[in-house]
């Protein structure tokens, strides 16, 4: 035996990584942005390092902002918006949130994302 693992897949390489910005719970996942309010068009991105980036262009004042994220991200990765709720960094640009659900569906869902838009 060479003492390297074998995958379910018969392959010698390691199984793939969830993105940085993405923590896997029983009950579904966390996500990790900076966002950007009041930018010229909105938007959902990742950065240079891996991270994600939430560009709305909504002000962030009277919970604005925090809407236009949950709405672009429900959007971006089809669930619906009551899944998804801000545990961290309400009134902050660096936010933590949890989207509920099925974990492998939901990093599933992600993923195509990231496939479709870098």
């Amino acid at each position: 035996m060479s003492g390297r693992p074998w995958f379910a897949d018969g392959s010698l390489s390691s199984p793939p990584t969830d993105p940085v910005f993405l923590r896997r719970l029983s009950g579904g996942v966390t996500i990790q942005l900076r966002v950007q309010p009041r930018a010229r068009r909105s938007a959902l991105e990742r950065t240079a390092d891996g991270a994600l980036k939430a560009a709305v262009t909504a002000a962030p004042e009277d919970g604005k902002a925090n809407a236009a994220v949950v709405a672009l991200l429900a959007a971006a990765w089809r669930v619906p918006k009551s899944t998804i709720e801000i545990v961290r960094g309400g009134t902050a640009r660096e936010k933590t949130l949890s989207v509920a659900g099925e974990p492998d569906v939901l990093v599933g869902r992600i993923a195509e994302w990231m496939d479709k838009n870098g």
